[in-house]
């Protein structure tokens, strides 16, 4: 099993890059951004955690569509970067955070994790997910999106993140795209 990739390897990453994944610039970015929108269907969320939040480009996205927006990375160099980004939305904090040992309390109506937990172990990517099932609201949305082209360097993989996730939650589906570069899921905990 391969170990979990910590907060070292990506501090690593932004220490030699301030957008080592070229979220501000690239197409696969941008598709897989405005489908991750086109999924949440143009609602209001009164309270929304975004997992992974990097530099804050997809947070700018998503920021107009929440009352109160937290964004959380397990990058310090990545929050401070995200923070000067979005220091014009009153409503969006953004913090430094390890999940699943630094979950935000909920309740959430919206959360969105996009390309996270295939750094995780199995374990751990388990337990991420039953911390995230716990602050998520009734009737609140999981937004999952993953990067399926296969990696040595990560624990897990996009397709198998997204299989866990759809055997082990007691939430329900109730969108799932799949397209040659990502995986999406839309999943809802009944109320």
């Amino acid at each position: 099993m391969r170990e979990r990739l910590d907060r070292d390897y990506f501090e690593g990453l932004y220490a030699g890059s301030r957008d080592p994944w070229n979220f501000e610039t690239s197409d696969y970015e941008r598709r897989k951004y405005a489908r991750t929108l086109e999924a949440l269907g143009g609602r209001r969320f009164r309270r929304a955690l975004e997992v992974g939040s990097s530099i804050g480009v997809f947070t700018a996205m998503l920021a107009p569509f929440c009352d109160e927006l937290l964004a959380v990375d397990t990058s310090e160099r990545a929050v401070a970067e995200a923070k000067k980004r979005l220091s014009g939305f009153e409503h969006v904090r953004v913090e430094r955070r390890t999940l699943p040992e630094e979950t935000p309390d909920g309740p959430f109506d919206l959360i969105v994790v996009s390309e996270v937990l295939y750094y995780l172990p199995r374990d751990t990517m388990l337990e991420t997910l039953r911390r995230l099932e716990n602050t998520l609201d009734s009737g609140g949305l999981l937004l999952v999106v993953h990067w399926r082209k296969e990696t040595k360097t990560y624990p897990l993989q996009g397709d198998e993140v997204h299989e866990l996730l759809v055997g082990n939650t007691r939430l329900v589906r109730m969108e799932s795209f799949t397209e040659a570069e990502y995986r999406l899921d839309l999943l809802e905990k009944p109320a």
